[in-house]
């Protein structure tokens, strides 16, 4: 009988216990979308089970395959140096395969717009408004060129205007956004986390956007990001993908 690999959902973990319940709930979603997948989830730090601990146990197991899949919205350091180097010290009985980071994804978009719509907006609100498109922030010049190309796409699908913001390491900071946005003349302003969990980070996006007119909720387990999971799950399962400790 032929086993799907197990699908290791790798977080970073925070000291804010919010963090590690939202990653539990989208874990919980992505297993009500395919019951029999055998999801495990592990944390780089601060919160328990570690990565290391998890791919132990299903090596102790006798799991042969797994799918490592980084929390993650941009490909940044997480995901091209930590990551890496943590699934090289896994057991090497062990098959993985890292999958690719959850951004860009139309998905992506589709759970921005539900929470914003969530804190109050309406599809005949867009034209209207403005969004700063909030990230956590990177040093790395190639996740900041995605988070503004996402800025653009989204400009296209009939908002006032889209700018991205960052919650640190670049700028703009959200606050600068909001008051471009109003410059602009957008009748409101919209901030929209793009975050997947609660965190020091994603609170300081909330206090940039006290002079918007609308905050939305973090992407947490909306049903369109529990997809994205999903389908880079099942892009990373094909064989022909360079395994890490095969």
């Amino acid at each position: 009988m032929r086993h799907e690999p197990v699908l290791l959902v790798i977080a970073h973990g925070s000291r804010d216990p919010r963090h590690a319940a939202t990653v539990h709930a989208l874990v919980r979603r992505v297993r009500s979308l395919r019951p029999g997948l055998r999801v495990e989830t592990g944390f780089l730090d601060f919160n328990i089970p570690s990565v290391q601990g998890v791919l132990e146990s299903l090596a102790a197991e006798g799991v042969r395959d797994v799918v490592a899949l980084p929390l993650l919205l941009t490909r940044a350091f997480h995901a091209k140096a930590d990551i890496p180097a943590v699934l090289r010290e896994a057991p090497r009985r062990l098959r993985i395969r890292q999958a690719d980071v959850l951004g860009p994804s139309p998905l992506l978009l589709a759970a921005l717009e539900r929470r914003l719509y969530e804190a109050g907006l309406t599809p005949a609100d867009k034209s209207s408004t403005g969004v700063v498109l909030a990230s956590a922030g990177s040093t790395d010049p190639e996740a900041i060129a995605v988070i503004a190309d996402i800025a653009r796409e989204w400009r296209h699908t009939g908002w006032c205007a889209v700018r991205p913001a960052f919650a640190s390491a670049s700028l703009p900071r959200t606050e600068d956004a909001v008051r471009e946005l109003r410059a602009l003349g957008c009748e409101r302003v919209a901030v929209a986390p793009y975050v997947l969990a609660p965190g020091f980070l994603p609170d300081r996006i909330a206090r940039g956007a006290a002079e918007a007119d609308v905050l939305a909720d973090v992407l947490g387990p909306a049903p369109e990001v529990a997809r994205v999971l999903l389908e880079r799950y099942d892009g990373a399962r094909v064989p022909r993908l360079t395994a890490v400790g095969a």
